[in-house]
């Protein structure tokens, strides 16, 4: 499957009307931090009730 240029231009022009994009407050470091950080949190969780007994 592909996109006509004609979408595809249209996406592009769609993407660009976005004026910033990015939240002033986000902060990409923290945000991907907090995110592994949580992550990394469910899997020791995780293991600890999936000990084999």
């Amino acid at each position: 499957m592909s996109l006509s240029s004609g979408t595809a231009a249209s996406l592009v022009t769609l993407a660009e009307g976005v004026e910033g994009g990015n939240h002033e407050s986000l902060n990409p470091i923290l945000t991907g931090g907090g995110a592994l950080f949580a992550l990394l949190l469910l899997l020791w969780i995780t293991t600890r009730f999936n000990r084999d007994r």
